[in-house]
């Protein structure tokens, strides 16, 4: 076993067809895993917007509250915001539960890949990010 290496530096390990495949999925993860922390931060600022306006609402005595509906605002009903309110809370809550989720099997699949890439390729390959 002790004489095989001899002669070869550690950079000369051959790059298989399968370790390119490795390396091209862990570059896949890991432009998902930026995007997974844009979304989630939106969707975080989205639920505490939402937060707010709750909130406000309660504090309101207006029967009927302006709602801004895409560009436009209507003049909506207090208990009918409410119930939108809740339910765009609910919906921001749900996908922020899933983003974070993926966020987890990402960084589990990279930390896989790089186990992997590092046990083969050692210190000739570099995955973290400056």
């Amino acid at each position: 076993m002790a004489g095989d290496m001899a002669g070869t530096s550690g950079s000369e390990v051959e790059v298989t067809w399968e370790d390119q495949q490795n390396i091209n999925k862990f570059g896949r993860l890991n432009n998902r895993l930026h995007e997974l922390h844009d979304e989630i931060k939106t969707a975080k600022e989205t639920c505490e917007n939402l937060e707010d306006a709750s909130n406000e609402l309660i504090l309101t005595d207006e029967d009927i509250v302006r709602f801004q509906i895409g560009e436009v605002f209507a003049h909506v009903p207090k208990d009918e915001v409410e119930t939108r309110i809740e339910n765009m809370k609910e919906e921001t809550s749900k996908n922020l539960e899933k983003l974070e989720e993926e966020k987890e099997s990402v960084v589990a699949q990279m930390a896989e890949l790089k186990k992997i890439l590092y046990g083969k390729f050692k210190d000739s390959i570099n995955l973290e990010e400056d």
